[in-house]
């Protein structure tokens, strides 16, 4: 069979679902992958999908630019001619969705997170749901990745067919193999791995490394990201004080944590933090605010800490509690996250999810 993926960028695509790409074509089915041009569609190439592009201009409203994303995506739909499509992140989901609609291909929506669109009230938010309820309409199947999104929606009458909740993007258990804990030095280093944008929190976590920084000069605050917003000036000014090492972004986070005694995630909103499933995996212990996205993924005092989103005093007072915790307790906390994300969230899981679905629709056509 054809399936057609639709998304707004390679990385996440190739990172949190070349898995899935893989199975697709492992079991002699075509994938075609339609997503703006970036360092990541060779990747997605040798993995064996096919690749259309497709301009997505992910943070603009101008209407005339998604009416063309729209005919754009029907146009890539009727040359296809995909058995089924696949959807990611807001506007593949919208318009991606309303093509199919038009169309009338079979499709399955990921709701990979509310996004600052949707959190934000007002008139950005009304539109969004409305063009939201438009694009979901005729969904299969809608992924919600923890149920307060699904709950959200529910409640807001913009999906009403059949949903399904899955572990996020899941994680793969053996790219981010557990690793020995960091030994037992004077440095404690936290990492916090992300986009460099005001909705990671990462202003609460620039004033908090400040103060921590004040109090025990033996951390070290590494950032990984790359920045989608003009922090170039602090993160000159911070790095330039020897507050952070910024690292800019990096195609494998994966040492980045490992030599990490805990990540820390001040997060407004997740779908669910895929930083955090990689992190606990790895064995690393979890810092972040607790909201719908990341609370789901570790375990108060057990896997982690949590501290209350958007507050300066509570972010710092978790990064203290952590650096006072005993050696053995900090190391603890990774092994038990690694546990949870072995019950919990092995990306197999959600591969099964999917394939399942895509079954569904075969034996309907069937």
């Amino acid at each position: 069979m054809k399936v057609l993926v639709f998304t707004n960028f390679g990385m996440g695509l190739f990172n949190f679902r070349k898995e899935l790409l893989e199975k697709l074509i492992s079991e002699e089915n075509d994938v075609y992958v339609s997503l703006p041009y970036d360092e990541y569609v060779p990747k997605l190439k040798r993995l064996g999908c096919k690749y259309i592009e497709s301009k997505v201009d992910r943070r603009g409203t101008n209407p005339i630019n998604d009416m063309k994303l729209l005919i754009q995506y029907i146009k890539v739909i009727k040359n296809v001619k995909p058995d089924v499509v696949l959807t990611y992140t807001i506007k593949p989901n919208i318009y991606g969705g309303i093509a199919c609609r038009i169309t009338k291909v079979p499709y399955l929506t990921n709701i990979t997170g509310l996004g600052t669109a949707i959190e934000n009230r007002g008139l950005i938010q009304k539109i969004t749901l409305s063009l939201y309820s438009l694009g979901l309409k005729n969904s299969t199947c809608v992924f919600f990745q923890n149920e307060f999104n699904r709950s959200f929606f529910a409640d807001n009458n913009i999906v009403k067919g059949k949903t399904k909740l899955i572990p996020g993007s899941g994680v793969n258990l053996e790219h981010h193999k557990c690793e020995d804990y960091p030994s037992d030095d004077k440095t404690i280093r936290f990492v916090f791995i992300g986009r460099i944008m005001k909705a990671k929190g990462i202003e609460e976590l620039f004033q908090a490394a400040k103060k921590v920084k004040e109090i025990y000069s033996n951390v070290e605050f590494d950032l990984v990201g790359a920045s989608e917003e003009d922090y170039t000036k602090q993160l000159s000014e911070l790095e330039g004080w020897g507050i952070i090492k910024y690292h800019g972004q990096q195609s494998d986070v994966h040492s980045f944590i490992k030599n990490s005694h805990g990540i820390i995630l001040p997060s407004y909103h997740e779908g669910t933090a895929n930083v955090l499933l990689e992190s606990a995996s790895t064995g690393r212990p979890i810092l972040a605010s607790r909201v719908p996205g990341c609370i789901e993924t570790f375990e108060d005092d057990i896997t982690g800490l949590g501290f209350k989103v958007r507050s300066v005093p509570s972010l710092v007072e978790a990064i203290i509690k952590f650096i006072k915790l005993p050696y053995h307790q900090k190391k603890q906390m990774g092994i038990e996250g690694r546990k949870k994300m072995e019950e919990e969230y092995d990306r197999k899981l959600v591969i099964d999810a999917y394939l399942q679905e895509i079954q569904t629709l075969v034996n309907e056509e069937n």
